[in-house]
């Protein structure tokens, strides 16, 4: 290769090293301010407590009273009155004597013992809590100021993407119609 070809691929090289960088670099900006962007967040939750009462429980009823009382009765109305009133006292007197032997028996349906129960009591409430859903940080870049949104504090200074594009005049005429 001559030296006239070899310069020719040189400046040609050289010629070329602009349009070789990167359109997209990072540098760093100083962080100015750091706010936590903090939200209510509603979560429901049950609060459960167990109270004890006092219950009471019912005697099963026995027959045997109102037998025992309706023979009675049947007896001592049979022993009053003749004839048809005799009848008629009779039956009287068995009704009157099975409700009262029932009674005594029974006890008027006093219930006779008390039986503790546990009673669970439930109810929602909301519970509030306090998250932080990123940061706000203010920072400078080349004498400018920026805000932006971020997943974490970043500390005092600030990682950036920094993309350079031409301004392109003809399409910026072209888009005004």
């Amino acid at each position: 290769m001559n030296i006239q070809a070899k310069f020719i691929v040189a400046a040609l090289g050289i010629a070329a090293l602009p349009l070789a960088q990167a359109a997209d670099f990072e540098d760093f900006g100083r962080v100015v301010r750091v706010e936590p962007r903090v939200e209510q967040v509603r979560t429901p939750r049950q609060e459960c407590r167990t109270d004890y009462v006092q219950v009471p429980v019912q005697q099963e009823r026995s027959a045997g009273g109102g037998i025992v009382g309706g023979i009675a009765g049947a007896l001592l109305g049979n022993q009053i009155g003749s004839g048809n009133g005799r009848v008629a006292a009779t039956a009287a007197g068995a009704i009157a004597g099975a409700m009262v032997g029932d009674r005594v028996d029974n006890r008027n349906g006093q219930p006779s013992t008390v039986q503790e129960q546990a009673v669970r009591q439930c109810r929602t409430v909301e519970a509030i809590e306090q998250r932080t859903a990123g940061y706000n940080v203010t920072y400078e870049y080349r004498g400018q100021t920026y805000t932006s949104l971020m997943n974490s504090d970043p500390g005092n200074r600030v990682r950036l993407r920094v993309s350079v594009q031409p301004v392109d005049t003809a399409s910026q005429a072209y888009s005004q119609y």
